[in-house]
């Protein structure tokens, strides 16, 4: 993989700038964590040489000056909430979430449940939550919140939610996902620590949209196309652009909300600490691209594969197609080349010459391996063995699984009653490592399958679930659509 950022460099200067923001007003810090703290594989994506867990070893780094504050919403407990990305409700994140801080030596404040109501899921959950002595904090729903700041800033406000003290200088405040109320559980904290007479600020970090790259940057972009379901838009700050006559990106949600949250802020502490939603983020990502034409195409490659995966998601009833349209919105008017990823084309072209479902995987810019489907094996099992091959500089014409095996998974399969007897990639990952115990062969293929991460598949048919499952797995990008 050719670096276009440099993850160490990240690390330190994010670090330095979150204990630059402490030192800047002197007290107690609430960082809004956005996005995933750790396995960020968008991030991995779009800025080669990012780490996924990059973030989260972040805080490693400051792990004895922060605790952690995890937030919930009571709607998405009820409602039993699911983080399509690992397919576990909200409230089971909650619990994965713990477990890790724990593990890594994070302290953990409290676990605050906003718009709280008393019901039997929700006594449940902090049934769970007391007896791993985890403290609970309640907060209320307040009538016409955001716009109503008087009351919002009153003691039939935010005076009414229960509370919980931060006894080091900065604490993380994460969710399993948006909507969980984490700005709202901040603005609470900060009034009753005014209250309490505690002097305690706000901050916010997200890494995208990147604050110092232009608005129609291909990195920005790709952040409009993984929140297509959210309908984010880049906007130039014009807030920053007024006090400091310098350009910001930022996006449409932080923007709206900027006055009622500047307006609260100004309430609570009877002026304001910052001048725009931009002086809120502290997010040193853009300093530390080392290749930007590494970094644009890495992320118009990643605005392709989601117009894909949207047009998929569509045909099958799980979005409406004003995502797809808006995806093929951004490829249009940003003169996105769909031929930049290699793969589509090459599979494309060998299905409809040769009739037949077959998967490309783009292996560099001079070579694309195919694999075609058979009574064996799927396309994508071939595909893969095929790419495994290249990297193991084995002739593709030798089988690295042996007969055996194929015989053995497909008699199982054929007494289950399964409808396709030929392997899909997960089955045939498994027959190639039980192959590997006997054959030199297929230990050698099976030694590359790190080599797959990265790297781009096409294919010309819609892929299983368990297929989808299994190339995430591997890190393999997804792109397909129906051509025969």
């Amino acid at each position: 993989m050719i670096k276009g950022f440099d993850n160490e460099k990240y690390i330190d200067l994010q670090s330095e700038a979150i204990r630059n923001r402490i030192n800047k007003f002197g007290c107690k810090l609430y960082i809004e964590f956005g996005g995933k703290l750790f396995n960020d594989f968008h991030a991995t994506r779009v800025l080669p040489g990012f780490q996924h867990n990059t973030k989260f070893n972040m805080l490693l780094k400051l792990k004895d000056e922060l605790e952690m504050i995890i937030v919930i919403s009571s709607l998405d407990i009820k409602n039993k909430k699911v983080r399509s990305d690992i397919n576990l409700t909200y409230e089971e994140d909650v619990f994965r979430l713990i477990n890790k801080f724990k593990k890594n030596g994070l302290e953990i404040n409290s676990v605050i449940i906003t718009q709280f109501e008393n019901s039997d899921e929700i006594n449940a959950f902090i049934n769970k939550l007391n007896k791993k002595k985890i403290k609970v904090v309640r907060q209320y729903k307040i009538k016409n919140y955001p716009n109503d700041v008087d009351l919002i800033v009153s003691d039939e406000g935010f005076g009414k939610n229960e509370y919980t003290k931060i006894n080091k200088k900065l604490a993380i405040v994460t969710a399993p996902g948006p909507g969980s109320g984490k700005l709202s559980a901040i603005l609470s904290q900060l009034y009753h620590d005014y209250k309490h007479n505690i002097k305690s600020s706000y901050a916010k970090f997200e890494t995208f949209p990147i604050w110092n790259l232009d608005v129609k940057h291909p990195i920005n972009l790709a952040y409009e196309a993984a929140t297509v379901d959210l309908n984010d838009l880049n906007m130039e700050d014009y807030y920053h652009y007024k006090a400091y006559k310098i350009k910001a990106t930022n996006y449409n949600r932080d923007l709206e909300a900027f006055p009622i949250l500047n307006k609260i802020l100004s309430t609570i502490y009877q002026t304001s600490m910052y001048k725009s939603p931009t002086d809120m983020g502290v997010n040193m990502a853009g300093f530390c691209i080392i290749d930007d034409e590494v970094v644009r195409n890495a992320s118009k490659k990643e605005i392709i594969r989601r117009y894909y995966q949207t047009n998929i998601n569509y045909q099958q009833d799980k979005c409406p197609k004003i995502h797809v349209t808006r995806l093929a919105k951004i490829i249009k008017e940003n003169d996105i080349d769909i031929n930049l990823i290699k793969s589509i084309k090459k599979a494309n072209e060998f299905s409809v010459a040769n009739n037949i479902i077959c998967s490309a995987i783009e292996i560099d810019e001079n070579n694309i391996v195919i694999g075609k489907e058979s009574n064996l094996l799927n396309s994508n099992s071939a595909a893969v063995l095929n790419a495994l091959k290249y990297f193991a500089k084995i002739d593709k014409k030798i089988d690295v699984l042996e007969p055996s095996v194929i015989e053995l998974v497909q008699n199982l399969k054929q007494s289950l009653h399964y409808n396709q007897l030929s392997l899909d990639l997960k089955e045939t990952l498994f027959a190639l490592s039980v192959s590997a115990n006997n054959s030199a062969v297929a230990k050698q293929a099976y030694l590359q399958l790190k080599n797959l991460s990265g790297l781009f598949l096409h294919r010309t048919s819609i892929s299983s679930d368990s297929d989808r499952e299994t190339l995430k797995n591997i890190d393999i990008q997804l792109t397909e659509e129906t051509i025969l």
